[in-house]
């Protein structure tokens, strides 16, 4: 583990690759792990697959990670490999037809906004829970979930910055600014937020958890991996980062609440505390960014509808399969951290 406050380790490699989930998992292991060549990948999935299933969410994830780190072992040619960026695309079809059937779609973005704008009065949330009655164990399982994005934070939207122009690019890159910590090392959201695993002592490498994570964990951070490689996807880019800033403030509130209340370390407070402010700001900025994407590009408001809802479906589907493993007392992980 990371002994230094200020940085994260600054290792050549991930983790090891992880244990395939099924076939399509098993595959790119194999391709990746050296043992064949890409041509023997398949170009779409088997009927019946579940889009949302572990295989599925593993392999793509793993395909992803190609564009992000190194992988222990993997060759980095593999990134533009034709082969393997035919095997992604057969994966990205029905995970993406799959989100678009369970939301409600249309093209009223302040009406998909609406919903995400108004805070219950109690919540079913993870970090409701954590703020009032978790224990120390949740929120260190919690945090280990959420390190397969807070450990690359910032990274799947800086990719959306060349897509767009004007006000939507300026606000895009202000908050960017302050994900990468205005220019000081200490200050980055990752470097705060490995800080804040080395407290719960927690394996704070980058990578270190994605044995442990099931698909639920995958999913949201696939759908910013694949909004943000594509250019034609980058309504549902902007539509996914309005989601995650519109909704971080009250939520790190909680957490920086449940950090706390279980004595858990200055860390996540302090991490926390960062978003609860810096989110606010980064709200502002972002809606008037996609205001002026609206503007100059109109028919990207379906795409936008889409980043907003099937980023929520899929927070609240992580939520949900998280609080009920605890409620039946048991780990939310598929193995202890």
């Amino acid at each position: 583990m990371t002994t230094s406050t200020t940085t994260v380790r600054r290792s050549p490699a991930t983790a090891p690759l992880p244990e395939p989930r099924g076939p399509l998992s098993e595959a790119l292991h194999a391709v990746l792990s050296g043992a064949v060549a890409a041509s023997v990948l398949p170009s779409s999935v088997p009927a019946g697959t579940d889009p949302f299933g572990e295989d599925l969410q593993l392999a793509l994830y793993l395909a992803y990670e190609l564009h992000y780190r190194p992988m222990a072992g993997v060759d980095e040619e593999l990134e533009w490999d034709p082969d393997l960026l035919r095997f992604r695309r057969g994966l990205e079809r029905p995970f993406l037809a799959a989100l678009r059937a369970e939301v409600p779609s249309g093209s009223d973005v302040d009406a998909a906004l609406e919903p995400l704008l108004v805070e219950p009065v109690r919540g079913t949330g993870p970090s409701w829970h954590l703020a009032a009655d978790g224990e120390r164990w949740q929120l260190r399982e919690y945090v280990a979930h959420r390190s397969l994005y807070h450990l690359k934070e910032g990274d799947p939207q800086s990719w959306v910055v060349p897509r767009l122009d004007g006000q939507a690019k300026a606000s895009l890159v202000s908050v960017q600014h302050d994900e990468y910590g205005a220019g000081r090392v200490e200050r980055m959201h990752a470097v705060l937020f490995a800080r804040m695993m080395r407290d719960l002592e927690l394996d704070d490498d980058y990578g270190a958890h994605l044995e442990a994570v099931p698909a639920q964990t995958l999913a949201p951070v696939n759908l910013m991996s694949l909004a943000g490689l594509h250019r034609s996807l980058r309504g549902v880019a902007v539509g996914h980062f309005v989601m995650l800033e519109v909704t971080s403030s009250p939520g790190s509130r909680r957490l920086s609440a449940a950090f706390q209340r279980l004595a858990a370390g200055p860390g996540g407070q302090g991490f926390y505390d960062e978003h609860v402010e810096a989110d606010a700001v980064h709200e502002q900025l972002l809606r008037a960014g996609l205001r002026d994407l609206l503007e100059a590009e109109p028919a990207l408001a379906a795409d936008v509808v889409l980043g907003l809802q099937a980023s929520s479906w899929l927070e609240d589907r992580f939520g949900d399969s998280v609080l009920q493993a605890w409620q039946d007392g048991r780990s939310s992980l598929r193995r202890p951290v």
